[in-house]
């Protein structure tokens, strides 16, 4: 954990894998095919106040989906790539896009496609429903599941190591 604290105050990019991260996972298809998902509130409220203490959040997915993208557009989060094979090839044009070095990102990931990306960046974060393989890939991993506040725990523990968390919660009336 301490390891994962230290690693956490260097990040200055955070990206999120959407099904089984953001989502529980599970896809619901409507009579004409499209597919719905599920967004935890608090994960929501924990991305803005992530980018607020000055993180840039995104997404990063294998999958093109209309709902991530509504919800990445609710959020205003400021980097979203969806529907790609090649998670890593990605993850290094972002960072060298925004002049960051692989260690000053972390990824929240949950299964096999995102172990490349795990192993590269600064800070690895597996929910607690992830596979076996990405938790043993990981600095960190929460205590909540994926769709289930998983998120919201990630970006407070970030917060928390950065010193920005009592100002974010302050803003709420929150006290310490």
């Amino acid at each position: 954990m301490a390891d994962a604290r230290e690693r956490a105050r260097g990040v200055r990019l955070a990206l999120f894998d959407v099904d089984g991260v953001l989502t529980d996972g599970r896809l619901w298809y409507g009579p004409d095919g499209e597919a719905m998902k599920a967004f935890h509130i608090l994960d929501g409220h924990g991305l803005k106040m992530l980018a607020a203490s000055g993180v840039a959040t995104g997404l990063l997915s294998g999958r093109r989906s209309g709902a991530a993208a509504a919800r990445a557009s609710e959020l205003g989060l400021a980097h979203v790539i969806l529907g790609v094979d090649d998670k890593l090839a990605h993850f290094e044009r972002l960072a060298a896009s925004l002049g960051l070095d692989a260690s000053q990102c972390a990824f929240v990931g949950d299964d096999l496609p995102d172990l490349p990306v795990l192993r590269r960046c600064g800070l690895a974060v597996a929910v607690a429903n992830a596979v076996a393989e990405v938790k043993a890939e990981a600095h960190l991993v929460t205590g909540a599941a994926g769709g289930a506040g998983a998120v919201r725990e990630f970006c407070e523990f970030v917060m928390r190591a950065q010193g920005t968390w009592e100002g974010a919660a302050g803003r709420h009336g929150a006290r310490s």
